[in-house]
């Protein structure tokens, strides 16, 4: 029972260090003082001050100068600002042909970044290696208690809870690879693994009912619905680029005929991008339809790179395929390029804020 009790005690700890934290950072370099923050998160006026002298000593807070109250008599209010460089994080892409690697503040700006160019086709080691030196690399002026961990996104299908890959399309010799295991053995950190277009969705604020479509080396989807992500009963969820299009279509590295991310990526080797903006356009209307989100955000270098084209061709077939438009609005938006990345990054440091 003490045992339990302790547990229970620490946990409580570290969600109300994490309300904190939240708080403080959502005004920037402003500052915020602990009377504030106590009407802020909902905690006491005596608990905001034990975790504000815990998260001072740590360095994960420092004091932002005093501010006077109108009207309020007594000692001007101390504030609180968090401090971007006390912890960094890392997020990488795990793509088909590169490796994007990020290092991340506190505040969600990059402080540095590699990529380096890869095959997946081959054995997995050598570019786990080879993410493990460019991770070194990348934190070779910070300490080891300064690096929160490192959050990989990978193409799926993958479990996140286990961190292990399953039949990754079009690559079998990573299948049932333990990819945290395995990173968390060459880096000395400790490793997140989560979907690419999971990490897609979570990289930047928007709509409680959105989607992230992902056009690059592949074609996926992140998904929120309800203010939360959605990541199904395996955490396999959004593999949007293997619905049938076409039951006559090309063959799919997945071993099925006619899945979109077949007939859109044929498209595009054959120069037919019009064609390709067409049939993920049907996509997107179909992931309206199915799920009534209301906003989507476009991300991937191949969709980036003729983003116009896209745009214009999705706009089209919800024009055309959702029977309601003035009521069922959809706001298509475009997402960073490092947007895969920078949600990996996050979800390292999420234990921080969450």
């Amino acid at each position: 029972m003490a045992t339990d009790s302790a547990f229970n005690l620490s946990l409580l700890r570290d969600r109300n260090d994490a309300a904190v934290l939240r708080a403080v950072r959502a005004r920037g370099g402003a500052g915020v003082s602990r009377v504030e923050l106590a009407a802020e998160t909902g905690l006491t006026a005596q608990a905001i001050s034990k975790i504000a002298a815990r998260l001072l000593d740590e360095g994960l807070l420092a004091e932002a100068g005093r501010e006077r109250v109108a009207g309020a008599t007594g000692k001007p209010r101390t504030l609180l600002r968090l401090v971007p460089d006390a912890r960094v994080a890392l997020g990488a892409q795990l793509g088909r042909e590169e490796l994007r690697l990020l290092r991340v503040d506190l505040a969600g700006t990059v402080t540095g970044q590699a990529r380096a160019t890869v095959d997946l086709r081959g054995e997995p080691g050598p570019v786990l290696d080879q993410l493990a030196q460019m991770a070194s690399e990348l934190t070779s002026d910070v300490t080891d208690g300064q690096v929160l961990g490192l959050g990989l996104a990978a193409p799926g299908p993958l479990d996140a809870r286990e961190g292990v890959l399953h039949h990754v399309t079009g690559l079998p010799r990573w299948r049932g690879l333990r990819l945290r295991e395995e990173m968390q053995a060459r880096c000395g950190l400790p490793v997140v693994v989560e979907k690419n277009t999971t990490a897609g969705v979570l990289s930047q604020l928007g709509s409680d009912n959105r989607a992230f479509v992902y056009l690059g080396d592949g074609v996926g989807a992140g998904l929120v619905l309800g203010g939360r992500v959605q990541r199904g009963a395996r955490t396999n969820a959004g593999e949007f680029g293997h619905q049938c299009v076409d039951r006559d279509g090309p063959l799919c590295a997945c071993g099925a005929r006619g899945c979109l991310e077949a007939v859109c990526l044929t498209a595009l080797r054959a120069g037919r991008a019009e064609e390709a903006a067409q049939v993920l356009g049907v996509g997107v209307a179909n992931l309206v339809r199915l799920l009534d989100v209301d906003e989507v955000s476009l991300g991937g270098g191949r969709m980036l790179d003729a983003v116009e084209l896209f745009e214009d061709a999705i706009r089209a077939e919800l024009a055309s395929r959702v029977p309601d438009g003035t009521w069922q609005t959809v706001t298509l938006s475009r997402a960073p390029r490092l947007a895969i990345p920078l949600g990996a990054a996050g979800l390292a440091m999420a234990h921080l804020f969450h």
